[in-house]
Parts: C-alpha cells; structure tokens; sequence
C-alpha cells in the first residue's frame, strides 16, 4: 500500500492545528490527523499488508495546493514571506521546484525558521510509525530536489529510528522516467544511505523498453541487491500514461522481472483495485503457489526465448526445475532448455484474466520446447522438470 503523507485531497486533514479563524498553528499537531495515520497502520498490520510511507509530496507546495498547505506564510501565525522565505504563490508546476521549502535543510538554506516545523511533523509521525513493522519509508513523491535533500531525511529518520532500537528501509523516488538517468544513481549508487530502491518512474515506460530498464537496474545493483519497488504502477484508459493492457503488462514485466512489490496506481493514472486489478492479483497469486519466483532468475536478455517477437515474451526461470514465460498478447516462442537436461517436461498454461489454470500437459524433453498460447491475451506458460 502507498501512503502519501499528504492532505490536498478534498476532506484530509493538515498535520497542524487549525485556530478558529481559519490559520494553523505550526507550533502544535493536529491529533486527529495522526490518529487517521495510526489507524491505517494497524488496520493494514492486521491484514499483513506493508504500507509504503512518502513523506513529502511536491504537489503539496505549489499551485492551487500551496494556497491551502499550513505551511504558507499566509495560512499561518508563526511566521511571514519575510521571515520564513517561502511566499504566498507558486503558479508554476511543482516539478519545476521553485518552493524552498525544500531547500531548508542545513546544505542548502539552514532555514530554522521552516525546518523546525518540518521536523516536528516528521518527529510526530514517527512516535507512530516505528511501533509498526510493516512500514517503508521513501522520502517524496517523484521528486526534483537535490540529493542532500532526500539524503538528510533519510539520515534524520534512520537516526531516530536508530535511537528507539528499530530496523527500518529508506528510500528516494526520482521524478525521471529513465531509470539510467544520473538522478536515480543518486538511490541506486548509495546503499549506505537508502536500502531499498523505488523505480515507480520506470512504469511511465512500455513493453520491451519497460523489461529492458528494469533489467538494467537489476542487474545494476547485483553486486549489493537491494529490493526493487513499484509503487505507482501507471496506465489505464482512464489516464493519460498509457493503455489498459500497458498497466498490466508493466505488472507482469515487473513480477517475471525481479521486483520486490507491484502495486498499480490509483485511478484515473491506473487500475487501483479495479475489476481487472483484481483478477491480475488473483493470478498472480496463482502463480506464486506453483513456482518459486524468490529463487528465480529473470532471463535479463531474452537469450532463453528463440523465434520472438519484441515484446512477445518474458522468462524468469530456476534452471532445470522450473520456467515461467509471460505472453502478453498470446503468441509463440521456443524455450531453450539447458543442454544437459534429462527426464519428463510438463506445461502449463495460466489463463490470467480469467485466474484459471489449465490441464496440465505432458511432453518429451529436448533441449528446445515450443510454447504457443491458448489464446490471445495474457498468459504464463508454467514448465517444470
């Protein structure tokens, strides 16, 4: 589960207390805003689900959400433009990062007027979140701020963390969508400072380019795994990045292909837990029974599938035991087994939308299996020796 710590959506509640004229009050907490967030916590630890917690998010600090956010000068009684450095209005889009809000912390500005606010907000949920075991922590939503910015939160928080005797995982999420780009090796290159990587921005991405990216990061950082998380899992025909069948097919590339959680985005930029959502992770579930996708191995360069197309099919195997290939619009593609197999091969087929296994099917082994979809659609072909 994600969880924006963010209140610009129509009936959330700010983290600090509203006075009777209408301005807050930066100097004390509103507790019914963390009782909201203690609440979700426990319930998602009561049904086994991981929350995963951004604690900034850009898109509470310019526009139309500034003019609401606490923390302008002028919704507040504890500090003016002046005196603060923040102003009244931010037109521009967020991504543009022209609020120093972010900007406030020792490296940069060292404005104390603005971090000492910002870190009683952070001190107060964390009394909260480090009781649960079931929390991650990513510092923003798609950001553009420097690396010291999310470096010094990442600090802050493992420190207090640290301080209570509690293990916790921090990460970054980077605006770009190339996952090559030198923003993102500010996360993948410093597991000193981040211990798990979110590559949500990858999923802006499809087909082959999409496999291709997130296998470039995998195998990046083989030398000192650490998970691979998504988030945000975008495309629907509601949104505006990318199609139905893009936001599933970034679902099983991701599954197939060696990532630690999937999550589709919320509507109107994904699926959330729609109908066809729920049918997927059915599935997927399906799948998990029967093969041992933990021990697996993506096949990174499609150098195990033969006679395909680009895009047709996708490998994740525990050599001489068990191959998962992944069709996301039926077709065919030949299987090459190792030379040195010997013994039975069965097949079967996992009709994804509909969350059902076929018969299983028995066959000779050779070193090359043809596999051909039942059908169009999606589809896994489940081969164990």
């Amino acid at each position: 589960m994600r969880n924006t710590m963010s209140s610009r959506d129509e009936g959330n509640i700010w983290p600090f207390h509203r006075r009777p004229d209408g301005t807050y009050d930066l100097e004390h907490l509103d507790d019914e805003h963390f009782r909201h967030f203690e609440n979700l916590l426990r319930l998602a630890l009561e049904r086994d689900i991981i929350v995963q917690i951004e604690v900034w998010d850009r898109f509470d600090f310019a526009r139309e959400h500034w003019l609401a956010n606490p923390y302008r000068p002028a919704n507040n009684v504890n500090y003016t433009p002046e005196s603060s450095g923040l102003r009244n209005e931010y037109p521009r889009h967020p991504g543009s990062n022209d609020n120093p809000f972010f900007r406030s912390i020792p490296a940069h500005d060292n404005n104390r007027t603005l971090l000492k606010y910002q870190q009683a907000q952070v001190d107060r949920m964390l009394t909260i979140a480090l009781k649960f075991p079931n929390v991650l922590y990513c510092m923003d939503n798609e950001t553009n701020a420097t690396a010291e910015w999310g470096a010094y939160w990442s600090d802050y928080i493992r420190g207090k963390a640290s301080d209570a005797g509690v293990e916790i995982h921090t990460t970054e999420m980077w605006d770009n969508w190339n996952i090559k780009d030198a923003t993102h090796l500010r996360t993948i290159d410093h597991p000193d400072i981040y211990s798990f990587i979110d590559i949500s921005q990858n999923n802006h991405n499809k087909g082959q380019q999409h496999w291709d990216n997130l296998q470039w990061a995998w195998n990046y950082i083989a030398y000192q795994p650490r998970p691979l998380n998504h988030v945000k899992i975008y495309g629907a025909d509601s949104g505006r990045y990318g199609s139905d069948s893009d936001g599933l097919e970034r679902f099983w590339r991701g599954l197939i292909g060696g990532a630690a959680s999937l999550r589709f985005h919320r509507p109107l930029s994904g699926h959330g837990l729609n109908e066809l959502a729920q049918a997927h992770l059915r599935s997927a579930r399906l799948l998990l029974e029967q093969f041992d996708i933990f021990n697996a191995l993506p096949d990174s360069e499609n150098q195990r599938l033969t006679n395909r197309a680009e895009n047709e099919g996708y490998l994740s195997f525990i050599e001489n035991k068990q191959y998962a290939v992944y069709f996301p619009d039926g077709g065919s593609v030949q299987l090459k087994l190792a030379e040195d197999v010997s013994g039975s091969v069965t097949i079967q087929w996992l009709d994804i939308a509909n969350s059902r296994w076929q018969e299983v099917v028995d066959t000779t082994t050779g070193t090359n299996i043809v596999l051909k979809s039942p059908a169009s659609g999606h589809w896994v072909a489940l081969i164990r020796l």
